[in-house]
């Protein structure tokens, strides 16, 4: 069985090994494939894997030895499944594997919000402290956390991850959630619609799907629902936030601070209005990516591919 992996670096630049897949197939690795080379790498090869490679209906029909498509992330809109589906190719992706490195991260932005530990720390790299008249100093406002409230939008397993942490930090949750589970209600925790969450909340944090009501949700109509100084963050998908709004919203003081982990388009474009705000964070998308997380998406990869050869495929996307 030949195997083709397009993308490999992102999930493996080198720390990780692929021999598990090696045990069941021919393996090549790829570590980006370009456009124009995608169906010329695919040849005749009967699995593929990708991460962010767009596997087509035109490449479906130009490569049609393929049987099976693993995708290496949970979301799968970089393959045209339906296509898929219609020429009996079976797509997998892996779920799962990240709740609790995400929700870490979604925290640690939260933190460096709060604190700016890294600004702090350069400035006194650079001599800031030794020059200083006083015994400290700081050049942000700093934040507790104790008894604010965090609004999640979007209460699935990422979502409830991070609300545990918040809520070890002493914080309150509102949570706005297509679908309700009663038994995570608390004293520090409820459910609220979008409006209340909105209004209520001194942090927000996006956990939700990329889907046609939640792209944009974070707008200049629902920034102006929300208090003065309020703290936003984005470890979910970009295309969640308009930019634009929330470049302004920073800039005139309305939000006090934005962390962000996904952009609109990535890689980030020069033009991409974040660059041109106050007191924004942004990281390139990687909250998804320490070692361990890394090893448990490699490890489900592999026993997809088990499953399927078996004749018990798993995690299917496209059934």
């Amino acid at each position: 069985m030949k195997i083709v992996v397009l993308d490999g670096y992102t999930e493996n630049p080198g720390d990780l090994s692929w021999s598990g897949m090696e045990q069941l197939g021919e393996v090549t690795v790829y570590d980006r494939t370009p456009a124009e080379l995608i169906v010329e790498r695919i040849g005749d090869a009967e699995v593929i894997y990708t991460n962010k490679t767009p596997v087509s209906r035109s490449t479906l029909e130009a490569c049609p030895a393929i049987k099976y498509i693993g995708v290496l992330a949970t979301g799968y809109n970089v393959v045209d499944v339906e296509a898929a589906k219609e020429k009996g190719v079976l797509v997998s992706n892996i779920p799962s594997y990240g709740t609790e490195a995400v929700a870490q991260f979604t925290i640690a932005l939260l933190l460096e919000l709060c604190h700016h530990i890294g600004d702090h720390s350069q400035c006194v790299m650079q001599g800031a402290w030794t020059r200083s008249e006083d015994f400290c100093f700081w050049n942000y406002p700093l934040t507790e956390l104790a008894g604010k409230t965090m609004g999640i939008i979007g209460f699935g397993r990422i979502g409830q991850a991070t609300a545990k942490i918040a809520q070890a930090l002493g914080m309150n949750i509102l949570a706005c959630s297509r679908s309700k589970d009663n038994s995570l209600e608390s004293e520090t925790c409820r459910y609220a619609d979008l409006d209340c969450l909105l209004m209520n909340s001194d942090v927000i944090s996006l956990h939700c799907p990329l889907l046609p009501e939640t792209r944009g949700i974070i707008n200049k109509d629902n920034i102006a629902k929300m208090k003065d100084n309020v703290m936003i963050l984005n470890s979910s998908r970009g295309p969640l936030i308009v930019e634009e709004d929330l470049m302004e919203a920073l800039n005139s003081g309305k939000v006090g601070g934005a962390a962000v982990d996904v952009i609109s388009v990535e890689p980030m474009k020069a033009d991409n209005p974040l660059l041109r705000a106050k007191n924004c964070i942004i990281t390139p998308h990687i909250a998804w990516a320490p070692k361990e997380t890394r090893q448990r998406l490699m490890d489900i990869a592999v026993n997809n591919l088990k499953s399927y050869i078996e004749g018990q495929p798993g995690n299917v996307v496209n059934k």
